[in-house]
Protein backbone atom coordinates (compact mmCIF):
# COMPACT_ATOMS: atom_id res chain seq x y z
CA UNK A 1 0.00 0.00 0.00
CA UNK A 2 1.59 3.28 -1.16
CA UNK A 3 0.88 6.83 1.16
CA UNK A 4 1.45 10.20 -0.77
CA UNK A 5 3.47 12.69 1.34
CA UNK A 6 3.04 16.68 1.98
CA UNK A 7 6.76 18.25 1.78
CA UNK A 8 7.18 18.93 5.41
CA UNK A 9 8.89 22.20 4.63
CA UNK A 10 6.76 23.75 2.57
CA UNK A 11 3.77 22.89 4.26
CA UNK A 12 5.47 24.74 7.40
CA UNK A 13 6.00 27.83 6.03
CA UNK A 14 2.81 27.98 4.22
CA UNK A 15 1.28 27.54 7.82
CA UNK A 16 3.49 30.01 8.96
CA UNK A 17 2.87 32.69 6.57
CA UNK A 18 -0.77 32.19 6.89
CA UNK A 19 -0.56 32.40 10.50
CA UNK A 20 1.52 35.86 10.29
CA UNK A 21 -1.46 37.18 7.89
CA UNK A 22 -3.69 36.42 10.36
CA UNK A 23 -2.37 37.99 13.25
CA UNK A 24 -1.20 40.85 10.96
CA UNK A 25 -5.14 41.45 10.51
CA UNK A 26 -6.20 41.31 13.93
CA UNK A 27 -3.30 43.41 15.28
CA UNK A 28 -2.51 45.70 12.55
CA UNK A 29 -1.23 48.78 14.75
CA UNK A 30 1.33 46.37 16.30
CA UNK A 31 2.78 45.50 13.25
CA UNK A 32 3.22 49.03 12.56
CA UNK A 33 4.87 49.48 15.69
CA UNK A 34 7.16 47.34 15.14
CA UNK A 35 7.97 48.09 11.34
CA UNK A 36 8.47 52.00 13.07
CA UNK A 37 10.52 50.50 15.62
CA UNK A 38 12.55 48.69 13.28
CA UNK A 39 13.13 51.44 11.09
CA UNK A 40 14.31 53.68 13.79
CA UNK A 41 16.31 50.93 15.34
CA UNK A 42 18.55 50.34 11.51
CA UNK A 43 18.98 53.70 11.16
CA UNK A 44 20.59 54.19 14.14
CA UNK A 45 22.58 50.96 13.65
CA UNK A 46 23.76 51.58 10.57
CA UNK A 47 24.41 55.85 11.02
CA UNK A 48 27.97 57.02 10.04
CA UNK A 49 28.81 58.59 14.00
CA UNK A 50 32.34 59.48 13.87
CA UNK A 51 32.78 60.44 10.70
CA UNK A 52 33.65 64.10 9.96
CA UNK A 53 30.82 65.11 7.37
CA UNK A 54 28.44 63.19 9.72
CA UNK A 55 29.29 64.85 12.82
CA UNK A 56 29.09 68.53 11.40
CA UNK A 57 25.94 67.54 9.85
CA UNK A 58 24.39 66.52 12.90
CA UNK A 59 26.11 69.92 14.45
CA UNK A 60 24.96 72.21 11.33
CA UNK A 61 21.05 70.77 12.20
CA UNK A 62 21.79 71.77 16.04
CA UNK A 63 22.96 75.45 14.96
CA UNK A 64 20.26 75.94 12.37
CA UNK A 65 17.49 75.25 14.96
CA UNK A 66 19.20 77.64 17.83
CA UNK A 67 19.29 80.33 15.12
CA UNK A 68 15.56 79.57 14.11
CA UNK A 69 14.72 79.63 17.76
CA UNK A 70 16.36 82.58 18.64
CA UNK A 71 15.54 85.07 15.48
CA UNK A 72 12.19 83.51 14.29
CA UNK A 73 9.77 81.99 17.17
CA UNK A 74 9.59 84.91 19.95
CA UNK A 75 9.20 87.23 17.04
CA UNK A 76 7.53 85.69 14.22
CA UNK A 77 5.95 82.93 14.88
CA UNK A 78 3.99 83.68 18.34
CA UNK A 79 3.18 86.46 16.94
CA UNK A 80 1.23 84.62 13.91
CA UNK A 81 -0.18 82.35 16.36
CA UNK A 82 -2.02 85.05 18.02
CA UNK A 83 -3.01 86.62 14.47
CA UNK A 84 -4.14 82.92 13.45
CA UNK A 85 -6.20 82.58 16.38
CA UNK A 86 -7.68 85.74 16.25
CA UNK A 87 -8.48 84.89 12.82
CA UNK A 88 -10.39 82.12 14.15
CA UNK A 89 -12.32 83.97 16.73
CA UNK A 90 -12.98 87.39 15.29
CA UNK A 91 -13.67 86.96 11.81
CA UNK A 92 -16.97 85.42 11.23
CA UNK A 93 -17.42 82.08 9.30
CA UNK A 94 -19.38 84.50 6.70
CA UNK A 95 -17.44 86.92 6.37
CA UNK A 96 -14.72 84.11 5.14
CA UNK A 97 -16.83 82.27 3.21
CA UNK A 98 -17.84 85.25 1.45
CA UNK A 99 -14.83 86.79 0.25
CA UNK A 100 -12.61 83.69 0.10
CA UNK A 101 -15.17 80.50 0.19
CA UNK A 102 -15.94 78.04 -2.29
CA UNK A 103 -18.59 79.77 -3.89
CA UNK A 104 -16.94 83.19 -3.70
CA UNK A 105 -16.64 85.53 -6.22
CA UNK A 106 -13.40 84.12 -8.55
CA UNK A 107 -12.08 86.85 -9.25
CA UNK A 108 -12.16 89.00 -6.22
CA UNK A 109 -11.11 85.66 -4.15
CA UNK A 110 -8.20 85.16 -6.17
CA UNK A 111 -7.07 88.83 -6.58
CA UNK A 112 -7.17 88.98 -2.22
CA UNK A 113 -4.92 86.33 -2.14
CA UNK A 114 -2.94 86.18 -4.71
CA UNK A 115 -1.53 89.82 -3.68
CA UNK A 116 -1.72 89.17 0.36
CA UNK A 117 2.04 88.56 0.54
CA UNK A 118 2.99 92.15 -0.55
CA UNK A 119 1.12 93.13 2.72
CA UNK A 120 2.37 90.34 5.49
CA UNK A 121 6.33 90.06 4.18
CA UNK A 122 6.83 86.52 6.39
CA UNK A 123 8.67 83.87 5.33
CA UNK A 124 7.46 79.82 4.40
CA UNK A 125 6.92 79.23 8.16
CA UNK A 126 5.20 82.19 9.68
CA UNK A 127 2.49 82.02 6.89
CA UNK A 128 1.20 78.57 7.92
CA UNK A 129 -0.85 79.65 11.07
CA UNK A 130 -2.44 82.39 8.97
CA UNK A 131 -2.84 79.70 6.51
CA UNK A 132 -4.21 77.21 9.11
CA UNK A 133 -6.53 80.02 10.61
CA UNK A 134 -8.79 80.88 7.26
CA UNK A 135 -8.70 77.31 5.53
CA UNK A 136 -10.22 76.32 8.62
CA UNK A 137 -12.75 79.41 9.03
CA UNK A 138 -14.11 78.13 5.19
CA UNK A 139 -11.83 79.47 2.96
CA UNK A 140 -11.68 77.14 -0.36
CA UNK A 141 -8.99 75.47 -1.29
CA UNK A 142 -8.11 77.57 -4.32
CA UNK A 143 -7.81 80.84 -2.56
CA UNK A 144 -6.31 79.65 0.86
CA UNK A 145 -3.57 77.83 -1.34
CA UNK A 146 -2.73 80.90 -3.83
CA UNK A 147 -2.30 83.12 0.04
CA UNK A 148 -0.38 79.77 0.99
CA UNK A 149 2.06 80.64 -1.79
CA UNK A 150 1.97 84.26 -1.74
CA UNK A 151 2.74 85.07 1.59
CA UNK A 152 6.31 84.24 1.60
CA UNK A 153 7.02 84.64 -2.10
CA UNK A 154 5.27 88.27 -3.50
CA UNK A 155 7.48 90.32 -0.59
CA UNK A 156 7.89 93.67 -2.70
CA UNK A 157 10.28 94.31 -0.32
CA UNK A 158 12.33 91.13 -1.88
CA UNK A 159 11.48 91.82 -5.41
CA UNK A 160 13.42 95.37 -5.15
CA UNK A 161 15.58 94.01 -3.61
CA UNK A 162 16.02 90.88 -6.06
CA UNK A 163 15.97 94.17 -9.06
CA UNK A 164 18.75 96.02 -7.24
CA UNK A 165 21.44 92.79 -6.33
CA UNK A 166 20.60 90.54 -8.83
CA UNK A 167 19.45 92.32 -12.11
CA UNK A 168 16.01 94.07 -13.19
CA UNK A 169 15.38 91.25 -15.38
CA UNK A 170 15.85 88.23 -12.92
CA UNK A 171 13.17 91.16 -10.14
CA UNK A 172 10.45 91.40 -12.98
CA UNK A 173 10.60 87.84 -13.84
CA UNK A 174 10.56 87.29 -10.04
CA UNK A 175 7.64 89.66 -9.45
CA UNK A 176 5.61 88.53 -12.48
CA UNK A 177 5.97 84.75 -11.65
CA UNK A 178 5.21 84.66 -8.07
CA UNK A 179 1.84 86.63 -8.72
CA UNK A 180 1.34 84.01 -11.67
CA UNK A 181 2.16 80.99 -9.70
CA UNK A 182 -0.28 81.85 -6.61
CA UNK A 183 -3.01 82.69 -9.06
CA UNK A 184 -2.13 79.12 -11.47
CA UNK A 185 -1.66 76.78 -8.62
CA UNK A 186 -4.56 77.85 -6.57
CA UNK A 187 -6.78 77.61 -9.55
CA UNK A 188 -5.75 74.06 -10.04
CA UNK A 189 -5.90 72.90 -6.79
CA UNK A 190 -9.26 73.95 -6.99
CA UNK A 191 -9.93 72.27 -10.06
CA UNK A 192 -8.48 68.83 -8.86
CA UNK A 193 -10.35 68.92 -5.97
CA UNK A 194 -13.49 70.50 -7.18
CA UNK A 195 -15.51 67.84 -5.91
CA UNK A 196 -14.34 67.96 -2.33
CA UNK A 197 -14.48 71.42 -2.03
CA UNK A 198 -18.59 70.89 -3.20
CA UNK A 199 -19.12 68.57 -0.15
CA UNK A 200 -17.48 70.64 2.13
CA UNK A 201 -19.48 73.63 1.42
CA UNK A 202 -22.39 72.26 1.57
CA UNK A 203 -21.08 70.76 4.99
CA UNK A 204 -20.55 74.39 6.03
CA UNK A 205 -23.84 75.70 4.17
CA UNK A 206 -25.83 75.23 7.39
CA UNK A 207 -22.94 76.21 9.71
CA UNK A 208 -23.02 79.91 10.27
CA UNK A 209 -21.97 82.57 12.43
CA UNK A 210 -23.67 86.27 13.63
CA UNK A 211 -21.76 89.22 12.98
CA UNK A 212 -19.31 89.76 16.19
CA UNK A 213 -22.07 91.47 18.84
CA UNK A 214 -22.52 94.34 16.58
CA UNK A 215 -18.23 94.87 16.34
CA UNK A 216 -17.75 97.70 13.80
CA UNK A 217 -16.14 96.23 10.73
CA UNK A 218 -13.22 99.04 10.71
CA UNK A 219 -12.56 98.19 14.71
CA UNK A 220 -11.81 94.68 13.58
CA UNK A 221 -9.70 95.85 10.14
CA UNK A 222 -7.64 97.77 12.97
CA UNK A 223 -6.85 95.18 14.92
CA UNK A 224 -5.74 93.16 12.55
CA UNK A 225 -3.73 95.85 11.24
CA UNK A 226 -1.88 96.35 14.09
CA UNK A 227 -1.46 93.09 15.28
CA UNK A 228 0.15 92.70 11.26
CA UNK A 229 1.98 96.17 11.99
CA UNK A 230 3.57 94.59 15.46
CA UNK A 231 4.24 91.78 13.49
CA UNK A 232 6.04 93.85 10.38
CA UNK A 233 8.40 96.12 12.19
CA UNK A 234 9.29 93.78 14.89
CA UNK A 235 10.94 91.70 12.03
CA UNK A 236 12.80 94.39 9.99
CA UNK A 237 15.73 93.28 8.82
CA UNK A 238 18.87 95.19 9.54
CA UNK A 239 20.22 98.03 7.38
CA UNK A 240 22.68 97.69 4.74
CA UNK A 241 25.09 100.38 3.55
CA UNK A 242 23.22 100.51 -0.05
CA UNK A 243 19.83 100.55 1.30
CA UNK A 244 17.74 103.39 0.89
CA UNK A 245 17.67 105.77 4.38
CA UNK A 246 14.01 105.22 4.50
CA UNK A 247 15.23 101.79 5.24
CA UNK A 248 18.14 102.88 7.94
CA UNK A 249 15.36 105.35 9.58
CA UNK A 250 12.80 102.41 10.22
CA UNK A 251 15.31 100.11 11.21
CA UNK A 252 16.20 102.49 13.84
CA UNK A 253 12.87 103.49 14.98
CA UNK A 254 11.37 99.75 14.56
CA UNK A 255 11.38 98.87 18.70
CA UNK A 256 10.03 102.44 19.05
CA UNK A 257 7.03 101.79 16.09
CA UNK A 258 6.70 98.23 17.86
CA UNK A 259 5.76 99.60 21.27
CA UNK A 260 3.61 102.23 19.48
CA UNK A 261 0.89 99.72 17.37
CA UNK A 262 1.49 97.44 20.64
CA UNK A 263 -0.11 100.39 22.64
CA UNK A 264 -2.99 101.05 20.09
CA UNK A 265 -3.75 97.56 20.15
CA UNK A 266 -4.37 97.61 24.02
CA UNK A 267 -6.17 100.75 23.51
CA UNK A 268 -8.37 99.20 21.68
CA UNK A 269 -9.02 96.17 23.15
CA UNK A 270 -9.41 98.17 26.73
CA UNK A 271 -11.40 100.99 25.48
CA UNK A 272 -13.50 100.19 22.77
CA UNK A 273 -14.03 96.09 23.25
CA UNK A 274 -14.20 96.32 27.17
CA UNK A 275 -10.92 94.04 28.46
CA UNK A 276 -9.54 94.95 31.79
CA UNK A 277 -7.09 97.32 31.75
CA UNK A 278 -4.71 95.85 34.68
CA UNK A 279 -2.79 93.52 32.80
CA UNK A 280 -1.71 95.85 30.01
CA UNK A 281 -0.76 98.35 32.67
CA UNK A 282 1.60 96.02 34.58
CA UNK A 283 2.87 94.47 31.22
CA UNK A 284 3.80 98.07 29.92
CA UNK A 285 5.59 98.66 33.25
CA UNK A 286 7.33 96.07 32.80
CA UNK A 287 8.50 96.36 29.26
CA UNK A 288 9.46 99.83 30.06
CA UNK A 289 11.85 98.45 32.40
CA UNK A 290 13.22 95.56 30.24
CA UNK A 291 14.07 98.07 27.66
CA UNK A 292 15.58 100.48 29.76
CA UNK A 293 17.68 98.17 32.18
CA UNK A 294 18.58 95.44 28.78
CA UNK A 295 17.89 97.65 25.75
CA UNK A 296 21.07 95.03 23.61
CA UNK A 297 18.12 92.15 24.06
CA UNK A 298 14.58 94.18 23.07
CA UNK A 299 13.32 90.30 22.26
CA UNK A 300 13.09 89.84 26.08
CA UNK A 301 11.00 93.55 26.41
CA UNK A 302 8.66 91.92 23.38
CA UNK A 303 8.15 88.61 24.97
CA UNK A 304 7.29 90.61 28.48
CA UNK A 305 4.74 92.21 25.71
CA UNK A 306 3.21 88.72 24.66
CA UNK A 307 2.98 87.45 28.31
CA UNK A 308 1.00 90.99 29.17
CA UNK A 309 -1.38 90.05 26.16
CA UNK A 310 -1.65 86.11 27.21
CA UNK A 311 -2.79 87.21 30.36
CA UNK A 312 -4.96 89.89 29.65
CA UNK A 313 -6.88 87.46 26.95
CA UNK A 314 -6.89 85.17 30.00
CA UNK A 315 -8.42 87.41 32.19
CA UNK A 316 -11.32 87.88 29.36
CA UNK A 317 -14.12 85.76 29.64
CA UNK A 318 -15.68 84.72 26.37
CA UNK A 319 -13.61 86.01 22.95
CA UNK A 320 -10.36 86.34 25.32
CA UNK A 321 -10.28 82.57 26.47
CA UNK A 322 -11.64 81.48 23.21
CA UNK A 323 -8.98 83.44 21.67
CA UNK A 324 -6.25 82.18 23.25
CA UNK A 325 -7.36 78.35 23.33
CA UNK A 326 -7.53 79.25 19.12
CA UNK A 327 -3.72 80.00 19.79
CA UNK A 328 -2.30 77.43 21.57
CA UNK A 329 -4.01 74.97 19.39
CA UNK A 330 -2.42 76.26 16.18
CA UNK A 331 0.68 76.12 18.50
CA UNK A 332 0.31 72.74 19.25
CA UNK A 333 -0.49 71.45 15.72
CA UNK A 334 2.55 73.31 14.09
CA UNK A 335 5.87 74.00 16.25
CA UNK A 336 6.69 70.60 17.26
CA UNK A 337 6.57 70.14 13.35
CA UNK A 338 8.19 72.84 12.33
CA UNK A 339 11.13 72.55 14.65
CA UNK A 340 11.66 69.35 13.38
CA UNK A 341 11.39 70.05 10.11
CA UNK A 342 13.83 72.77 10.58
CA UNK A 343 16.45 70.35 12.40
CA UNK A 344 16.02 68.00 9.42
CA UNK A 345 16.22 70.78 7.00
CA UNK A 346 19.81 72.02 8.69
CA UNK A 347 21.14 68.03 8.77
CA UNK A 348 21.02 67.53 4.92
CA UNK A 349 22.10 71.04 3.37
CA UNK A 350 23.72 73.20 6.90
CA UNK A 351 22.92 76.87 7.00
CA UNK A 352 23.82 79.34 4.29
CA UNK A 353 27.87 79.58 3.89
CA UNK A 354 28.06 76.01 5.93
CA UNK A 355 28.03 72.90 5.23
CA UNK A 356 25.39 69.88 5.69
CA UNK A 357 25.31 66.07 4.95
CA UNK A 358 25.30 66.94 1.03
CA UNK A 359 28.26 68.67 0.04
CA UNK A 360 27.33 72.21 -0.85
CA UNK A 361 30.04 72.07 -4.27
CA UNK A 362 27.55 69.53 -5.35
CA UNK A 363 24.74 71.94 -5.19
CA UNK A 364 26.48 74.75 -7.41
CA UNK A 365 27.88 72.03 -9.65
CA UNK A 366 24.66 70.59 -10.36
CA UNK A 367 22.63 74.01 -11.37
CA UNK A 368 25.33 75.50 -13.41
CA UNK A 369 24.35 76.51 -16.96
CA UNK A 370 20.24 76.25 -18.23
CA UNK A 371 19.73 72.59 -18.25
CA UNK A 372 16.46 71.20 -17.73
CA UNK A 373 18.30 69.00 -15.01
CA UNK A 374 19.66 72.47 -13.24
CA UNK A 375 16.51 73.71 -13.18
CA UNK A 376 15.07 70.90 -11.72
CA UNK A 377 17.78 70.43 -9.14
CA UNK A 378 17.77 74.49 -8.07
CA UNK A 379 13.50 73.94 -7.94
CA UNK A 380 13.85 70.96 -5.45
CA UNK A 381 16.99 72.44 -3.20
CA UNK A 382 14.90 75.63 -3.06
CA UNK A 383 11.83 73.73 -1.97
CA UNK A 384 13.64 71.42 0.98
CA UNK A 385 15.67 74.13 2.08
CA UNK A 386 14.57 76.55 4.71
CA UNK A 387 15.04 80.31 4.14
CA UNK A 388 14.72 83.12 6.33
CA UNK A 389 13.05 86.64 4.32
CA UNK A 390 15.17 88.33 2.05
CA UNK A 391 18.08 85.61 2.94
CA UNK A 392 17.44 83.70 -0.51
CA UNK A 393 18.86 86.94 -2.13
CA UNK A 394 22.76 86.71 -1.09
CA UNK A 395 22.13 82.71 -1.08
CA UNK A 396 21.44 83.17 -4.74
CA UNK A 397 23.92 85.79 -5.50
CA UNK A 398 26.75 84.05 -3.83
CA UNK A 399 25.61 80.99 -6.22
CA UNK A 400 25.17 83.11 -9.50
CA UNK A 401 29.39 83.85 -8.56
CA UNK A 402 29.85 80.58 -8.38
CA UNK A 403 28.73 79.80 -11.81
CA UNK A 404 25.30 79.38 -11.41
CA UNK A 405 23.21 80.15 -14.26
CA UNK A 406 20.08 82.56 -14.19
CA UNK A 407 17.72 80.19 -14.94
CA UNK A 408 18.44 78.38 -12.04
CA UNK A 409 18.68 81.11 -9.93
CA UNK A 410 14.99 82.19 -11.23
CA UNK A 411 13.67 78.42 -10.48
CA UNK A 412 14.83 78.58 -6.74
CA UNK A 413 13.29 82.11 -5.99
CA UNK A 414 10.56 81.15 -6.94
CA UNK A 415 10.40 77.90 -4.88
CA UNK A 416 12.54 78.07 -2.24
CA UNK A 417 10.76 81.56 -0.26
CA UNK A 418 7.27 79.61 -0.47
CA UNK A 419 8.21 76.20 0.15
CA UNK A 420 11.05 74.27 2.91
CA UNK A 421 10.89 70.87 4.18
CA UNK A 422 9.24 72.57 7.57
CA UNK A 423 6.43 73.94 5.70
CA UNK A 424 5.72 70.84 3.55
CA UNK A 425 5.38 68.58 7.04
CA UNK A 426 2.52 71.22 8.82
CA UNK A 427 0.76 71.50 5.41
CA UNK A 428 0.36 68.27 5.38
CA UNK A 429 -1.17 67.99 8.88
CA UNK A 430 -3.60 70.40 7.42
CA UNK A 431 -4.82 69.54 4.07
CA UNK A 432 -3.56 65.85 4.42
CA UNK A 433 -0.70 63.99 2.65
CA UNK A 434 -1.69 64.19 -0.84
CA UNK A 435 -2.92 67.44 -1.43
CA UNK A 436 0.11 68.28 0.14
CA UNK A 437 2.39 66.72 -2.49
CA UNK A 438 0.47 67.56 -5.45
CA UNK A 439 0.84 71.81 -3.97
CA UNK A 440 4.52 71.19 -3.91
CA UNK A 441 5.12 69.55 -7.48
CA UNK A 442 2.99 72.26 -8.82
CA UNK A 443 5.13 75.01 -7.15
CA UNK A 444 8.61 72.54 -8.10
CA UNK A 445 7.15 71.76 -11.50
CA UNK A 446 6.20 75.39 -12.68
CA UNK A 447 9.37 76.94 -11.32
CA UNK A 448 11.41 74.74 -12.96
CA UNK A 449 9.77 75.20 -16.53
CA UNK A 450 9.70 79.13 -15.63
CA UNK A 451 13.41 79.04 -14.89
CA UNK A 452 14.26 77.14 -18.13
CA UNK A 453 12.25 79.52 -20.22
CA UNK A 454 13.81 82.24 -18.80
CA UNK A 455 17.63 80.90 -19.08
CA UNK A 456 17.03 80.76 -22.97
CA UNK A 457 16.31 84.25 -23.20
CA UNK A 458 19.45 85.37 -20.35
CA UNK A 459 21.92 82.65 -19.99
Amino acid sequence: MMTTSTPTGSASLSGLLERLRATFHEHPAEYKWLAGISAVFLTVFFMPAGTARFDNAVLEGLALLHWYAREHVILCLVPAFFIAGAIAVFISQNAVMKYLGPTAHKVAAYGVASVSGSILAVCSCTVLPLFGGIYRRGAGLGPAIAFLYSGPAINVLAIVLTARILGVELGAARAVGAVSFALVIGLIMHLLYRREEQVRTTTQKGFTLDEEEGRPLGETALFFALMITVLVFANWAPARAEDSMIWHTVFIWKWPLTALASTGLAGLLVWRWGWQWQPFAATAAVVVILAGLIPEHPELAFTAGLTGLTLAAAARPGDGEEWLGQTWSFAKLILPLLLGGVLLAGFLLGRPGYEGVIPSEWISAAVGGNSLLANVLAALVGALMYFATLTEIPIVQGLLGAGMGKGPALALLLAGPALSLPNMLVIRSIIGTQKTLVYCALVVVMATFTGWVFGAFYP
